[in-house]
């Protein structure tokens, strides 16, 4: 397993760490591909629980931009592709997903967090999702389907930063946790998560599963394929945020 992600397995549990404190958990293609390896491998060892948290300073601060100027736009496209099928295998897990943010977090990392099915931060979090500054459609549906449209709108549109408590009281978050709770949070995720036999947990996930992966991915590719990707994110990275 890449050191850029650490895997602590307890029980029933996989608990997940972005390893890149330096780069602010940064999703550089590397770390992508480690934590999908890791996610399948819990899915192989029958976990109950997959949690999620970053080292350092926060959770992640979303797509890697440093080596954008030397990846064609074909490689950036595969880059975000490779970030939904990441999402996608968390969305329809078979397993509880539990995510736990602190500090600022940012685009594919917001997605990262939301892709959870129990969401929870300290008080000093913050959430920004600009994706669409630059023309990405990424995680877009899925976030109005858990805060609801007028909020994913109001927020989407302005690419505003929303903190801890406002995304508790938008639905965002199950609540509010400083990181000294973090260890009991993951210990009644885990309680929960044994209630139901595998088999019956994965089966009511992917009775209330929504169908709308194709239509992610599908909108994902043509908002990335359109022409002048490379110019469309130097002129967000060049612009006062």
């Amino acid at each position: 397993m890449s050191g850029l992600v650490r895997i602590e397995r307890d029980d029933a549990a996989f608990h997940i760490r972005l390893n890149r404190p330096e780069k602010m958990n940064a999703l550089s293609a590397e770390m992508v591909e480690a934590l999908i390896d890791a996610v399948e491998q819990a899915h192989r060892q029958d976990a109950g629980l997959i949690t999620l948290e970053g080292e350092g300073r926060n959770f992640s601060a979303g797509f890697d931009f440093s080596d954008v100027d030397a990846q064609s736009e074909g490689d950036l496209l595969l880059r975000f592709v490779r970030i939904e099928t990441l999402l996608q295998l968390l969305r329809t897990s078979p397993c509880l997903t539990v995510a736990l943010a602190h500090g600022r977090n940012f685009g594919a990392g917001v997605d990262l967090f939301a892709a959870c099915r129990l969401r929870y931060a300290d008080k000093d979090a913050t959430f920004r999702m600009p994706g669409l500054k630059f023309g990405l459609v990424l995680g877009t549906r899925h976030f109005a389907a858990l805060v609801g449209a007028q909020a994913a709108r109001a927020l989407l549109e302005t690419a505003a930063t929303f903190d801890a408590a406002h995304a508790r009281e938008i639905g965002f978050l199950q609540a509010m946790a400083p990181r000294d709770e973090w260890a009991g949070l993951r210990a009644q995720a885990l309680a929960r998560a044994a209630e139901l036999p595998r088999a019956s947990r994965a089966a009511l996930y992917d009775t209330l599963a929504d169908r709308g992966a194709d239509e992610d991915l599908s909108r994902l590719v043509r908002s990335a394929a359109a022409p002048g990707l490379k110019q469309r994110i130097a002129a967000y990275l060049g612009a006062p945020r």
